[in-house]
């Protein structure tokens, strides 16, 4: 058995142990913590295991790999395994064991949010945004949120949960948006009170605007997507418009999940955009999620900005 293979054996046999009824990621490669593995993740999203190869390996180690996983129906939680080879256009998703016609979900302390495993190269729930959504959460009884680049609306559900007043949810995608709704209902929550605005943000501030004011901005957008969004090149567009968005005061998560970026990259643009945001902190990195180096991995800033000058509406 090859030395990468092993090791991703000995790393699994520690972590499956543990696993519940919580989505969590079980080994992160990417974070480049370890050794042998850099190219490899693992997610859990009960009952369904998710090994992602981020680049092909000797077809000998799949074959190793696969008879390994396969021993896995053994564990009673375990009801299906499939391999994605992210590095594919074609065959990507490899099922090793049960049925890739189930529908599955991510879970979230009582919580789901539906997955697409099989088809597109997102399942639909991103795990290494769980600091944001606790953040979301802890803040969000009361408030008026504005959730930019929503896509499947997790935080809208999260945000309703904990007792948001409202939530407007603006992406140009349509199909996500779909999706967006369909969590809600998953989880039995009224939506009376939820917008669902399928636009391209970046053209369509009048009619966002006029959901507002807002308590709380998240700003989540892709780094890079041909003809909509690149973050070195609109994010800048989105922090103006934030004084037209915000009420009186208003609680902001910026993100940006781009590694070529530094970690200094987004706060200083901020400050040259913006400079009446205030940072309140970075949010820690979850612990499923380790990275060797900090301008890795997603990054998530808390700002605060008042608008004094501005009467609520």
């Amino acid at each position: 058995m090859s030395e990468r293979i092993s090791a991703l054996i000995d790393r699994l046999s520690q972590v499956l142990p543990n696993i519940g009824e919580n989505s969590c990621r079980l080994i992160h490669g990417r974070g480049k913590t370890l050794p042998g593995l850099e190219q490899i993740c693992v997610d859990w999203h009960a009952p369904l295991l998710i090994v992602s190869l981020f680049e092909a390996i000797e077809e000998p180690e799949i074959e190793q790999l696969c008879v390994y996983l396969t021993t896995l129906q053994n564990n009673p939680l375990i009801q299906s395994v499939v391999v994605h080879h992210r590095y594919r256009r074609e065959g990507a998703w490899q099922w090793l064991f049960g049925s890739e016609h189930a529908g599955f979900f991510a879970h979230r302390n009582g919580l789901r949010f539906g997955l697409e495993v099989g088809r597109q190269q997102n399942v639909g729930f991103f795990l290494d945004m769980e600091p944001g959504r606790q953040w979301l959460e802890q803040i969000s009884a009361g408030k008026r949120v504005l959730n930019l680049f929503s896509y499947t609306c997790a935080f809208s559900v999260v945000a309703l949960a904990a007792g948001a007043e409202k939530v407007v949810n603006v992406d140009m995608s349509s199909r996500a948006l779909s999706r967006g709704r369909d969590n809600h209902r998953l989880n039995g929550q009224d939506t009376s009170n939820v917008v669902f605005l399928a636009e391209n943000i970046l053209k369509s501030w009048g009619r966002i605007r006029k959901q507002g004011p807002f308590d709380v901005i998240i700003i989540d957008p892709p780094s890079f997507q041909k003809g909509s969004f690149v973050a070195e090149r609109d994010y800048a567009k989105v922090i103006r418009r934030i004084p037209e968005l915000a009420g009186e005061t208003c609680e902001i998560l910026a993100c940006l999940n781009a590694p070529e970026l530094t970690e200094a990259y987004l706060p200083r643009l901020i400050t040259e955009t913006l400079p009446e945001l205030k940072l309140q902190g970075r949010l820690a990195i979850h612990p499923d999620f380790p990275e060797q180096s900090p301008n890795h991995g997603l990054k998530l800033f808390h700002y605060q900005y008042s608008n004094t000058g501005k009467s609520e509406s």
